[in-house]
């Protein structure tokens, strides 16, 4: 199964004064921790999802190559915009599978990628890591899922497809950091020094 891993990374990131992408954690940011955990054993390519402030984010991209960059010129209306681009990225790139990542969800285990990637090769639909009863990031959707993710209504986004289609989802454990998403200056204060 060839899986691709999609950074979704275009927003405004109106309430923390930028996009979430350029934000700090420790030496590195957001996007670069994001990619960081998402280069695993099983993840056969991955794609930045650029917008607002394209250029900036798409200069924290390694060169090289191992990472493609896809611009959502659309990115204002809405994250499943996104997702669009990064489905047809995947596509292009042969994927039967792709991981949905949101830049705001930096602090992901490398063992939370694993189990998603694990249940997606044992024939999960969709997979889902899990912690503390909340659902978490990233998500796995096989091939099969996609033209749900297509037809999802904007205003419900990928959410939609989760809750319309709870058959299809396999849960697995997540760590903390699955559920550890950043959308305020709060809680970008409670992920410690920068």
């Amino acid at each position: 199964m060839r899986v691709v891993a999609v950074v979704l990374a275009a927003g405004e990131g109106r309430r923390l004064g930028g996009p979430k992408a350029l934000l700090r954690l420790g030496a590195r940011s957001f996007l670069e921790a994001c990619l960081q955990a998402l280069d695993r054993p099983g993840v056969d390519g991955r794609v930045v999802v650029v917008g607002h402030r394209a250029e900036e984010v798409q200069a924290l991209v390694p060169a090289g190559g191992a990472v493609r960059v896809v611009t959502n010129a659309r990115y204002h209306e809405g994250m499943l915009t996104s997702v669009h681009a990064g489905l047809g990225a995947a596509e292009a790139l042969g994927a039967d599978a792709l991981l949905l990542h949101p830049v705001d969800h930096p602090l992901v285990e490398p063992e939370t990628v694993d189990r998603v990637l694990g249940a997606l090769a044992a024939g999960a639909p969709i997979a889902v890591p899990s912690h503390d009863g909340r659902r978490g990031h990233p998500a796995g959707f096989a091939r099969a899922a996609w033209p749900a993710l297509r037809a999802a209504p904007p205003e419900r986004g990928a959410r939609a497809v989760l809750a319309d289609h709870p058959d299809w989802i396999t849960h697995v454990a997540g760590g903390p950091g699955s559920v550890r998403g950043v959308n305020t200056p709060e809680d970008l204060a409670r992920l410690g020094p920068s």
